[in-house]
């Protein structure tokens, strides 16, 4: 089914995420201030910062704001004290959601989130109840009609553990998150540029939806990306986007 369709969808989101251009750029500040907070102003020897300074290159972000978000966080000027905390929970017909926020009021980022997914059909569950849907790892997305053979190459060498291409010619790299960067990094000399590129939770067994239940997952996930403390969203839920 095309709504099914791994590529339509990847495309579908990087759509909704270059219409919310504003609020990705505050966001990945807020992510790049912590990483240099907690790990030094360098990227070559943080690899955190290193993740978000792509991030915010990705997003056309202009460096002058990297780079004072990075003096922020390394304390060079003033800002407020963020913590990393997760949240996990169940949005439409059982699909598993985490929330990954920084915040720097527990009480408002946990009251926000809840009612973003209460108010949708959802519930907040607690720590433990949905992680184990998922893996920690990094991943890497080719387009249709990408070099195969020269990435299964590359990322074999660089450590990568699993490869896989669809019926539509997408390629997926998978690899454990501490071989992100190199095989980033191996990519990069090879000149093979991903359409996705990150470190994340991938779902572990995946739940189609259509319907209104697909509509009422798509709005709780908006929801839930559109709030402040929000930095990232992971599903196991697969959207039917026609």
């Amino acid at each position: 089914m095309a709504g099914h369709s791994k590529w339509a969808n990847i495309q579908h989101r990087k759509g909704r995420q270059d219409a919310k251009r504003g609020k990705i750029w505050t966001k990945i500040i807020r992510e790049i201030t912590v990483a240099a907070r907690a790990g030094g102003p360098d990227p070559a020897a943080n690899p955190a910062l290193r993740m978000a300074w792509d991030k915010a290159t990705a997003a056309n972000m202009p460096k002058d704001n990297i780079q004072r978000a990075v003096a922020r966080g390394s304390g060079a000027t003033d800002g407020a004290n963020y913590e990393s905390i997760r949240y996990e929970g169940y949005g439409v017909a059982g699909a598993a959601v985490i929330v990954d926020c920084m915040t720097d009021n527990r009480t408002r980022t946990v009251s926000d989130v809840r009612h973003a997914l209460t108010k949708n059909g959802g519930n907040l569950g607690t720590d433990g109840s949905v992680t184990f849907m998922f893996k920690h790892c990094g991943q890497f997305i080719f387009a249709p009609n990408s070099d195969e053979e020269k990435i299964m190459e590359v990322a074999l060498e660089a450590g990568a553990e699993d490869i896989q291409t669809d019926d539509e010619g997408v390629i997926e790299v998978i690899c454990e998150p501490s071989d992100y960067a190199t095989v980033r990094d191996a990519f990069e000399a090879a000149a093979l540029k991903p359409e996705v590129s990150r470190v994340f939770m991938k779902a572990l067994n995946e739940i189609e939806l259509e319907g209104a239940e697909a509509e009422k997952m798509q709005k709780i996930l908006d929801t839930l990306e559109d709030l402040d403390d929000v930095q990232e969203v992971y599903t196991n839920a697969v959207i039917d986007i026609d």
